[in-house]
């Protein structure tokens, strides 16, 4: 596993984002995409070794794809400046359900547990489910084990006010003002060398299976 090799590329990829230089660079991409698929094939092992539905789950499902979509953006670089895994059941990186991400950039790596960007009714219902079972996802937050690692939610995007159906005074209000119910954490530089870099972010992510496990209860509900 070289995962500096992956940084290095990245590096320059973000200097040199252009179609040029990344097609006079096609076999360095090649090689490391393949790196990064038998890290992301080895990351699906050891979580299903927790997570019994990510058993049959398939790589190619899972990792992003280099290219951006430039179509409805003000950045026109061709080409993202990091590798991206998601891995979940039912779709992989397009399924609603929560799962597992791992972000490798030279400007950081991290990873996070839980869904992403839900529909708008899915959302709602998450919304209704936090609510509901406040006390539930307290313990699972609260928990040594979720909370060495998952400090607090991304809160990128999330409304101003609590949302229209909720009381104001909910003792969890900022919960509920939420547009995606993922945790995060940041990757150590050190741990980019060792030698057992999977097993030791499936261990971190382990810890927030919990949270999946509450957030997929109301996904599958309302997949239905």
């Amino acid at each position: 596993m070289n995962i500096d090799n992956i940084l290095r590329f990245l590096k320059e990829l973000k200097i040199n984002n252009n179609r040029e230089w990344f097609a006079e660079n096609k076999t360095w991409y090649d090689q490391v995409r393949t790196e990064f698929e038998f890290i992301s094939k080895d990351l699906i092992l050891e979580i299903s070794k927790f997570d019994e539905d990510i058993k049959h789950v398939e790589v190619k499902d899972c990792v992003f794809r280099i290219y951006r979509d430039t179509r409805f953006s003000h950045d026109k670089t061709p080409y993202k400046s990091h590798f991206g895994v998601f891995v979940a059941s039912d779709g992989g990186r397009k399924s609603q359900r929560g799962g597992y991400y791992l972000h490798l950039d030279p400007d950081g790596c991290f990873v996070a547990v839980g869904v992403w960007s839900p529909e708008t009714a899915l959302l709602k219902a998450l919304r209704q489910s936090v609510y509901d079972n406040i006390d539930e996802l307290n313990v699972i937050r609260n928990n040594p084990e979720f909370s060495e690692y998952f400090k607090n939610f991304f809160d990128e995007d999330k409304l101003k006010t609590v949302p229209k159906g909720f009381p104001k005074d909910f003792e969890e209000a900022e919960l509920l003002k939420l547009k995606h119910y993922m945790v995060e954490y940041k990757l150590e530089e050190a741990l980019r060398d060792k030698e057992d870099f999977v097993q030791q972010v499936a261990s971190i992510i382990k810890n927030a299976y919990p949270l999946n496990t509450f957030l997929n209860y109301t996904v599958d509900e309302f997949s239905k």
